[in-house]
């Protein structure tokens, strides 16, 4: 703190932040409790530069039983059960140190969950990476994907779903966001608050270690040329370790002794005890020598601030301490009284019987600045937006009806190939997805689909973000997110109830950024009031650049579904020959921001496609409605590539292929790789259909468009390739760039 006139600039604070302590103090910090206000006012911890635009989130609903402000949220799925969901993510450390950061990023979110009480029964991902003709892209994406399998296989909680992009965008800064899952009784819910003055304060799990110092605030700035230097910002995980800390805290929280549990993820001890004492508006005193440590000499800075993994920060009533600590020291785990509740709202630490520390809770946690960042539209917005699509045919008529000179085969097969649509086996064929035997649809539908057990109904799950279209339109892209996630909610069976985001965006003091991020919580906020999808947690992800520039905007959507009824799980294949296909909803021409015009132009470009809310809900209405009633064999919803490629994914699971014929006035490309909103593919008995027609009356457009026949994908006279063939291309697109 001495090597430096402006001692705040260690800490990642600014000079206005700086003195603002200072006034809240009344004197000026000591160097344990300046290095507290650094990793407890970054962004990562404060959330100062986004917390004002989170506010125009819906948080409220019928089955939202906890919306933001714990460590997850909690929604009731009747029969006094609840579900605990939360999407984080990981970033900036799987971009310095890809295996550990995608690894204690799952370790994380599933501490997360189980903190609440309920017992994690899945994992999905949303991973976006450069191309992998990089050599560093391919160390990164195989290193990620690995992280996150040698975790969550090992703590065995399934990783059930998820998604994975590529662009250019995030060469070297790749998005690593993971999303878990938990069950648990109403009456084991619990939060993450201090009370009761004379409480014990525990530490238990893992011992502290120099691991993570200052890694909420290596996650408030942009990743550098130099960001190499912060590898030991980069925690280390334990899955093994985990899972004992998962069985204790659940064991634990049955015994109702409980007053107060939270995880110790960013920032660590300073980080749980300043959160948990604001909640209840307490203090904590906190004892340094007693912490368990694994490292000679720690200072009080680096326990406070250390991030080591799996330890928890738990508060029982007095008088249980030797209960808490039977039931760890069963597990080998440490549980140590550290500290305990006070009156005053004071966070004070000692160590070797001298005061270190002193510094009110509420400051700590709730009272750093709020920022309303400028805000401005960038250049490009409007540019790619007036992107004259017809520019690019050489003929203007109709080609539904002749080829011309252009071979749709070999188009089709170029945007199958490319890495955003490839087959993603290579990635979820790493992950165990059977553990616990929960699961019903497996990864590679539209949504994963779980059975509760000991019930006769299930759970949809699903990640979804085109963050093309968050570029070209942030507003409308964020309203896609969450639609083209309730779809493949909907398409799986299920009721889409409520979401997690995971809010990736670049550095917000750029009013272009900012532009972006405000854009996008609008589009997200307007989709989930019209779909009733209330938010109840998440994650905002800052600086997200490299020396190129920022990567795409990408809030993702992280969505839970419930399935009345098991028998109503939907995949997206076609079953049997003879089959009608049935497309709800009507393509329009629509190119602009879709993988064709990227695969095959070179082009991110263009007005995306437009969103009705209202048909939206009643296409979605529509489809479940035709799936409880026992008619709809497949489900797929139609979104990136086009009604060509989900005809395509449609046909591959068992590899029966379609032979289509569709009335339309739309150029060959628009109606084959149009990416146009609320379309839903559904297959059926041909015996069926007077009856689904009459279900679906005049409520929303739709077109018998074909049956299921034979080996081959037949599209009028545009298409007509082997399904098995290009499928096997499909499944061998990535593994073939990874090796070349």
């Amino acid at each position: 703190m001495n090597q430096t006139n402006k001692p705040w600039e260690i800490e990642g604070l600014t000079e206005q932040e700086y003195n603002m302590i200072v006034d809240l103090l009344g004197r000026e910090p000591n160097y344990t409790e300046l290095g507290m206000f650094g990793v407890m006012w970054s962004e990562h911890c404060s959330y100062k530069n986004s917390k004002a635009v989170l506010r125009n989130f819906p948080t409220e609903g019928e089955v939202v039983l906890q919306g933001p402000g714990e460590n997850a949220g909690i929604i009731d799925i009747g029969d006094n059960q609840a579900l605990s969901f939360k999407i984080e993510s990981h970033n900036h450390p799987s971009a310095i140190e890809p295996y550990q950061g995608a690894a204690t990023g799952v370790g994380g979110i599933i501490r997360d969950i189980f903190t609440m009480g309920a017992r994690p029964i899945a994992l999905l991902d949303s991973l976006r990476f450069g191309f992998l003709d990089d050599e560093h892209v391919k160390y990164l994406f195989e290193e990620v994907v690995a992280g996150i399998a040698g975790y969550g296989n090992s703590i065995g909680v399934p990783t059930v779903g998820g998604e994975t992009y590529f662009s250019n965008s995030y060469q070297g800064n790749p998005l690593v966001n993971a999303m878990c899952v938990g069950v648990m009784d109403h009456e084991d819910i619990s939060t993450a608050t201090a009370s009761g003055i004379g409480n014990p304060v525990m530490v238990v799990g893992a011992a502290t270690g120099r691991d993570g110092i200052q890694g909420a605030s290596f996650a408030s700035d942009e990743l550098t040329d130099e960001s190499e230097e912060d590898r030991p910002a980069v925690q280390v995980g334990d899955p093994f370790m985990e899972k004992l800390l998962l069985e204790a805290s659940l064991e634990l929280i049955k015994t109702g002794c409980l007053v107060g549990i939270q995880d110790m993820g960013a920032a660590g001890l300073i980080s749980s005890a300043s959160e948990m004492a604001s909640r209840g508006e307490t203090g904590i005193e906190l004892d340094i020598d007693l912490v368990p440590k694994r490292e000679e000499g720690m200072n009080s800075y680096e326990v406070l601030l250390s991030e080591s993994q799996e330890r928890m920060l738990v508060i029982p009533e007095a008088g249980k301490e030797d209960l808490v600590e039977q039931i760890f020291s069963k597990w080998d785990l440490n549980a140590a009284v550290i500290g305990e509740v006070t009156d005053d709202g004071m966070i004070r630490v000692l160590n070797k019987g001298k005061k270190v520390a002193e510094v009110p809770a509420r400051i700590l946690a709730d009272d750093a600045p709020e920022y309303k960042r400028e805000s401005k539209e960038p250049d490009y917005y409007n540019e790619l937006k007036s992107f004259d699509i017809d520019s690019l045919f050489s003929i203007e008529e109709n080609r539904l009806t002749r080829k011309d000179d252009i071979d749709y085969n070999n188009i089709l097969e170029s945007i199958i190939t490319s890495e955003n649509i490839a087959s993603k086996s290579y990635i979820y064929e790493q992950y165990d997805h059977m553990v616990q035997i929960n699961t019903v649809v497996l990864p590679g539908s539209d949504a994963a689909v779980l059975r509760i057990k000991g019930k006769d109904k299930g759970l949809a799950l699903t990640t979804d973000c085109n963050s093309r279209y968050c570029y070209l339109d942030p507003e409308r892209g964020g309203e896609i997110a969450v639609a083209e996630a309730a779809r493949n909610i909907t398409c799986s069976g299920g009721r889409p109830l409520a979401i997690t985001d995971g809010l990736n965006f670049g550095n917000p003091m750029k009013p272009e950024i900012f532009w972006q991020f405000e854009k996008s919580i609008k589009g997200i906020s307007k989709a989930c009031q019209a779909l009733n999808t209330p938010v109840t947690g998440g994650n905002v992800s800052f600086y997200n650049e490299n020396p190129e520039g920022a990567v795409y905007p990408t809030p993702i959507v992280g969505m839970v579904g419930l399935l009345d009824k098991l028998e109503y799980a939907t995949d997206q294949f076609f079953k049997n020959i003879g089959d009608l296909i049935i497309l709800l909803g009507k393509t329009e021409s629509e190119l602009g921001g879709s993988q064709y015009l990227e695969s095959i132009h070179g082009h991110v470009k263009g007005r995306i496609p437009e969103l009705d809310l209202e048909k939206e809900k009643k296409i979605q209405e529509t489809c479940l409605e035709l799936i409880k009633a026992g008619f709809v064999k497949s489900a797929h919803d139609c979104s990136d590539g086009g009604l060509a490629v989900t005809l395509f994914e449609s046909s591959i699971g068992n590899l029966k292929g379609a032979d289509i014929k569709i009335e339309s006035n739309l150029k060959a490309e628009e109606l084959l790789f149009s990416e146009t909103q609320s379309r839903i593919v559904i297959s059926l008995a041909r015996e069926d259909k007077e009856m689904v027609e009459e279900l679906i009356g005049d409520s929303i457009e739709y077109q018998v468009i074909g049956e299921v026949k034979g080996e081959r994908l037949k599209i009028n006279n545009l298409i007509d390739i082997y399904i098995e063939e290009l499928k096997t291309k499909w499944e061998e697109a990535i593994p073939l760039k990874l090796i070349k």
